[in-house]
């Protein structure tokens, strides 16, 4: 039931107004049945005048509220009271199945965004390791999972409390039957509890099983191109098809537990209600009109503990899904980057280096590299894949923090800095750059509403992309394809570098960005990245050369050491 209470304290308001609700619509059904003996008493004995024959604690209350009201003990009185209850029951009932729907809808969305912040406020280490599978099917599986566990915890709650009303009744009118009764039907819910752990065990599966389904489906579609090129791709269908027929495997096993369940109960509670009808006329001597009511409560009681249980059972499926978001959002907190800093740069002096070192575990990938930018100057990083030229950025962003020496700029410690104040200063452009299925104008300015169309075409200027993007249909309303597919590599990384220059950055890194470009798209980008001296530091690295005739300055990397990189190279 640890489910029940996490998931009642996240939505408190909601979850209490859904509770009233059903407790004032049991109430009030339950006096309407109760309502039903004396009508029934004086239909049954023939003496609608009299209606007072009834022996029983719930009909004499009912009696004792019409007296206090000054109602007269009238056949149209009661039935009328019968209706109003059934009426106010129905509103009431829906009054908590709107609340409990509006949750369902908040549960999911509040666990995806809390999710979503959580990882975009993590340190970077943290947020690479992260499989965008597991992460995908967090967002839209668990959550929805998630928010179903929710209703049918609700569920579970309130058919509880509605049951808890019918036995309250039904043991004013005879508490020996409703007793016998209610003892039977729950040993056999107690008995049919192992579908129920069944039906957890199938739940667990499925949502471990979706997690590792998602991450290589993922993996296949992201690789697809490669692998359709080598003929391999019947291998990744290989393994989905093994891990999707583990997921209906387990699936399978879920919907036979609920099947049976619901299959088992129903011939069993009959049972129970045909022994207690029994016991009541056979032995209790009871009256018909009691007999009626009583049955009628006691197949409402059983039903609605079957309904419990069925609830319930659903409940515990899906709430391994609740847990393992819950775990991922906990994870990710964790991790969140810390932002100690107070003091905000302008780089308009320089931005030093000072034997500067870090490792990746064991792996030292950086061994006390030292080296100065001026501002307004152009630095190339050159040196082969794995040196730790991405690092150097990385570690200039605030993306990762110096294990040992120091960065300073304009002489103030990185330890200083408020990291999120110097991020807004700086323009980054991947290797490859990711373009949205959308037009230009959203890839550049990515949906921010303070960029005007003014600026991103002073940003395609600079970047050297006006004239490509002028002759598109539709100009900064071209759509690009999905990753860009529409553009060439070199539009692409001009997009890159527009959308890197809308905000005015006063850094701007380069990472490979001309690596996978033809030799004349990588001269044109090298001819704009020049233009752009003076304007702003630029910092790019590469494992080719192309870069050096452009930059003020070029430094070659290897083995974790950093040096000047010399004319006698062969550049």
């Amino acid at each position: 039931m640890r489910i029940i209470s996490a998931l009642f304290k996240a939505y408190p308001r909601r979850t209490l107004a859904m509770l009233a609700a059903i407790m004032l619509a049991g109430l009030a059904e339950g006096f309407g049945l109760a309502t039903l003996l004396p009508l029934l008493a004086g239909v049954v004995g023939n003496d609608p005048g009299g209606l007072s024959a009834v022996d029983n604690r719930a009909g004499r209350m009912v009696l004792e509220v019409l007296h206090g009201l000054g109602l007269e003990n009238r056949p149209s009185t009661l039935l009328a009271i019968v209706v109003s209850a059934i009426v106010l029951k129905c509103v009431l009932v829906l009054l908590a199945k709107r609340e409990v729907g509006y949750a369902v809808a908040h549960v999911a969305t509040d666990l995806r965004l809390k999710l979503i912040r959580a990882l975009l406020a993590a340190r970077w280490e943290y947020f690479v390791r992260q499989p965008v599978g597991s992460l995908a099917n967090a967002v839209a599986t668990e959550a929805m999972r998630a928010s179903q566990a929710y209703l049918s915890a609700a569920n579970t709650v309130a058919g509880a409390f509605q049951a808890a009303i019918y036995i309250g009744v039904a043991l004013l009118i005879s508490w020996p039957i409703t007793l016998i009764s209610l003892g039977a039907a729950l040993l056999l819910l107690t008995l049919l509890h192992r579908l129920v752990k069944k039906s957890r065990r199938a739940g667990d599966k499925q949502t471990s099983l979706l997690q590792l389904l998602l991450r290589h489906l993922t993996d296949s579609l992201q690789s697809i191109k490669p692998l359709k090129a080598m003929a391999r791709e019947d291998r990744a269908d290989s393994l989905l098809v093994q891990e999707t027929a583990r997921l209906n495997k387990a699936l399978r096993k879920q919907v036979f537990s609920k099947a049976a369940l619901k299959a088992l109960q129903e011939p069993l509670v009959t049972l129970v209600m045909i022994i207690g009808l029994f016991v009541a006329l056979e032995v209790f001597r009871m009256a018909m009109a009691e007999v009626m009511v009583l049955v009628f409560l006691l197949a409402r009681s059983l039903k609605q503990l079957g309904l419990v249980q069925q609830h319930f059972q659903k409940m515990v499926i899906f709430e391994s899904a609740y847990w393992s978001l819950l775990g991922k959002i906990d994870e990710a907190r964790r991790e969140t980057e810390t932002h100690a800093g107070s003091r905000v740069p302008r780089l308009e002096q320089e931005l030093v280096f000072d034997k500067v070192s870090f490792s990746y575990g064991d792996a030292k990938v950086l061994d006390r590299v030292s080296f100065r930018c001026r501002a307004g100057s152009f630095t190339a990083l050159i040196g082969p894949s794995g040196t730790g030229k991405t690092t150097i950025l990385d570690l200039v962003a605030g993306l990762c923090r110096v294990q040992d020496g120091s960065i300073t700029i304009d002489g103030i410690a990185f330890e200083e800095i408020d990291i999120r104040a110097w991020r807004r200063q700086i323009g980054y452009v991947p290797q490859e750059p990711l373009l949205l299925n959308d037009s230009v104008m959203t890839n550049i300015t990515l949906g921010d509403p303070g960029i005007s169309e003014s600026m991103v075409l002073e940003a395609l200027k600079a970047a050297g992309a006006l004239e490509f993007v002028e002759a598109l249909p539709g100009r900064l309303r071209a759509g690009v394809g999905e990753r860009g597919e529409k553009l060439s590599g070199g539009q692409r990384q001009r997009l890159a570098i527009a959308r890197a220059l809308v905000g005015a950055p006063r850094l701007l890194l380069l990472d490979e960005a001309t690596s996978a470009l033809d030799p004349v798209s990588e001269a044109a980008i090298c001819r704009t990245l020049e233009k752009l001296k003076g304007r702003l530091t630029i910092i790019a690295v590469s494992h080719q050369t192309a870069l050096v005739d452009a930059a003020d300055q070029a430094l070659r990397l290897a083995d974790g050491t950093l040096g000047p990189l010399v004319r006698e190279e062969g550049i």
